[in-house]
């Protein structure tokens, strides 16, 4: 985590407005706690678009399977070096097929021993993405096996959950009981 504390507050039930919780409501009940939606009830409407959007790139109709979409939001979320995104997305990366193994080689990216080629290039893609806002041509050619949707999909992925970390990383959102922090992020 980059802050101790947070700098804006996750809303308690009796500091929720009407708007706010019906943007929660959106959420299973078991979300509705999280510090990160909390944190962003502080401005409904914009949650209400961020849940629509976060809706599509965790759902099926993104086209990068589920595996290699927690591929990259953990390789994302490292870059960023957002300690919340991490934390919550080695849970939902596990239930997607991430091995124990591969989270920890995560942190090293494409240079870690064991990657397939296409999960080589998602991770290079992420670091490219991130550090420089763009898709090598080597790159792009190397993750051909996604085909256009899931190249697009990727960069939609990446985008997102910069933007997600960025917010988390500043509001100092931390983590929620259920979560364990990565000693590795830790300020």
């Amino acid at each position: 985590m980059r802050l101790p504390a947070p700098r804006i507050a996750p809303l308690t039930d009796a500091e929720l407005t009407p708007e706010a919780q019906a943007a929660l409501a959106a959420l299973p009940e078991f979300a509705r706690a999280y510090n990160i939606f909390r944190t962003q009830a502080h401005k409904p409407a914009a949650l209400k678009a961020f849940l629509a959007w976060g809706n599509y790139i965790l759902s099926d109709a993104n086209a990068l399977p589920a595996r290699t979409r927690e591929l990259a939001i953990l390789r994302t979320g490292f870059l960023c070096k957002a300690g919340y995104e991490w934390a919550q997305h080695v849970v939902i990366g596990q239930r997607a097929g991430l091995t124990a193994g591969e989270i920890a080689a995560i942190k090293q990216g494409a240079a870690a021993p064991g990657w397939s080629a296409i999960d080589a290039a998602i991770l290079i893609a992420c670091d490219e993405l991130v550090r420089g806002h763009f898709i090598t041509d080597e790159t792009w050619g190397a993750l051909a096996p996604l085909g256009d949707e899931g190249r697009i999909d990727l960069v939609y992925t990446v985008g997102q959950y910069t933007q997600v970390s960025m917010l988390l990383n500043s509001a100092g959102v931390q983590l929620d009981a259920v979560l364990t922090g990565d000693p590795d992020l830790t300020a």
